[in-house]
């Protein structure tokens, strides 16, 4: 409804994981870069966890669209399902029929997971919502991996959830579960102002934008406040406040507008809003298609080469525009439970497009 009014090609606001849209703050671009790392070096078992909006599917969907011709992904989305249910779903995607029982189904398995492995082939189950999974699939889930050959995992396995998923993995009963897991990945709320105005930011660009700075540094700021740095109510204040605004004739969105939406979307702070600063002024056999790591720091590149605008309290500084792509060789350093992984950030020339 407001594209036109905004210049815009897309919805830049949308509720739904769409992998068009990633956007490649530091915090982010770690975890993708972290499942990689874990899908690209067989690591087996891979556990991405955060808290409820934080981008995991979006994560996962992005990754999904990357993965190799040679690989064969099996993607369940509805974890409450009984071992019988868990074992029709898997096999269905992975094109195993024929098995009466679980002993047949096992031994087919085997035997497809061991030929595609003879052939350089990879095979990836990716199971979204794992904090859902009843303890007894869980427990299946363990006996997959013992699919494997003197040196190397047949099958890899992705577990992804709420934080609840952690606490699920700390059972006394699942502890050999646990012990199985080669790399943890957390998925975090943005921590800063700097990095929602990045995301924001970018994701008016990707929409099409050529003026990103439609919204205020102080409108920024509340909107970090209210949303907790959380992606997905980022993009609901924002969505609501670009349809405010273009109900009003305001081509720029200011505190006033976010305040109003936030308070109808029930999205407040809960600290005394008369004690919050309203002057903020400015001055971001492969698994996967070789491409990826390129997508990956290109992405960062693009990110950092817009200038975050400096967030200051009572400051009278002109806004600036976004600066042009820069060279630099910044490094990206970030641990997992084996080693470090860096990702060198090289030449840019321009802003890439997503795929």
């Amino acid at each position: 409804m407001y594209k036109e009014f905004f210049g815009l090609e897309d919805t830049p606001f949308t509720l739904t994981p769409d992998p068009r849209f990633i956007v490649f703050t530091p915090s982010y671009n770690e975890v993708l870069a972290s499942l990689y790392y874990g899908l690209e070096n067989a690591k087996g078992l891979i556990v991405l966890s955060g808290e409820v909006g934080t981008g995991k599917t979006t994560a996962l969907r992005w990754i999904l669209r990357r993965l190799d011709s040679s690989v064969l992904a099996a993607y369940v989305f509805n974890p409450r399902l009984s071992i019988e249910e868990f074992y029709h779903h898997v096999t269905q995607m992975l094109g195993i029929k024929d098995w009466s029982n679980k002993s047949e189904l096992l031994t087919l398995m085997g035997r497809v997971l061991e030929e595609r492995h003879r052939r350089g082939l990879r095979t990836v189950l990716i199971i979204d919502e794992a904090h859902e999974l009843s303890d007894h699939v869980l427990e299946e889930i363990r006996l997959l991996l013992n699919f494997e050959s003197d040196n190397a995992k047949h099958l890899q396995i992705v577990l992804t959830g709420q934080p609840e998923l952690r606490e699920k993995l700390n059972q006394q009963n699942l502890r050999q579960l646990k012990q199985r897991v080669a790399l943890r990945c957390s998925m975090h709320a943005f921590p800063n102002v700097e990095e929602v105005d990045r995301y924001i930011t970018e994701r008016l660009m990707i929409a099409g934008s050529d003026q990103p700075n439609i919204f205020t540094p102080g409108a920024v700021d509340f909107i970090f406040q209210c949303s907790e740095g959380i992606p997905r109510q980022i993009n609901n204040i924002c969505d609501n406040a670009m349809l405010a605004a273009y109900s009003a004739g305001e081509p720029v969105i200011g505190r006033q507008i976010i305040e109003s939406v936030a308070e109808n979307l029930d999205l407040l702070p809960r600290t005394d809003l008369a004690a919050v600063d309203r002057a903020f002024d400015v001055p971001s056999g492969r698994v996967l298609r070789s491409e990826t790591p390129e997508d990956i720091r290109s992405g960062a590149a693009r990110t950092d080469a817009v200038k975050p605008r400096v967030f200051k309290q009572n400051a009278e500084i002109p806004e600036p525009s976004v600066t042009t792509p820069f060279s630099n060789g910044d490094t990206l350093i970030f641990e997992d439970l084996d080693e470090d992984v860096a990702l060198e950030l090289g030449t840019l020339n321009g802003f890439n497009k997503y795929n």
